[in-house]
């Protein structure tokens, strides 16, 4: 896949997320890190630990997942991140690189410009992934 030079991209998950550039060439990218924020967002019982509730009528009451509540919130917080580079113009091209789950995720919030603006989406999780392996995913796609 053609990277072009000085396109942003993000790769992302629901609690890191890594925003390079690309200062090599289109065909052979060289990506180099631009911002890095990573969020503790441990298991859901690690961070509540009362159980849930019981209504009158003897049902329980639906709590909600607290690991995904923040993984949901981080995604919308990575999107106005993406919306206020691509209205500042920062960037003129993106590629998202992301699990299928946080793809989803940003869609629902991403701004018109930034849709606009990017080229390709990657559905895989590589945030755990040294660059030059994420380099060489980006180069070998079709």
């Amino acid at each position: 896949m053609r990277v072009p030079r000085n396109s942003m991209v993000l790769v992302t998950d629901g609690r890191k997320r890594l925003f390079f550039r690309n200062e090599g060439d289109a065909m052979a990218p060289n990506l180099v890190v631009v911002s890095a924020v990573e969020q503790n967002n441990p298991k859901t019982g690690e961070q509540v630990t009362d159980s849930q509730g019981r209504a009158s009528g003897g049902g329980a009451i639906p709590s909600a997942d607290a690991h995904e509540v923040e993984e949901q919130r981080f995604a919308a917080e990575t999107a106005h991140e993406l919306s206020r580079a691509a209205l500042a113009g920062e960037f003129e091209a993106l590629i998202l690189v992301a699990p299928p789950k946080t793809l989803g995720q940003l869609r629902k919030t991403l701004h018109q410009e930034v849709q606009k603006k990017t080229l390709r989406e990657v559905a895989k999780d590589v945030t755990g992934h040294p660059v030059g392996e994420i380099e060489k995913l980006l180069a070998n796609l079709d």
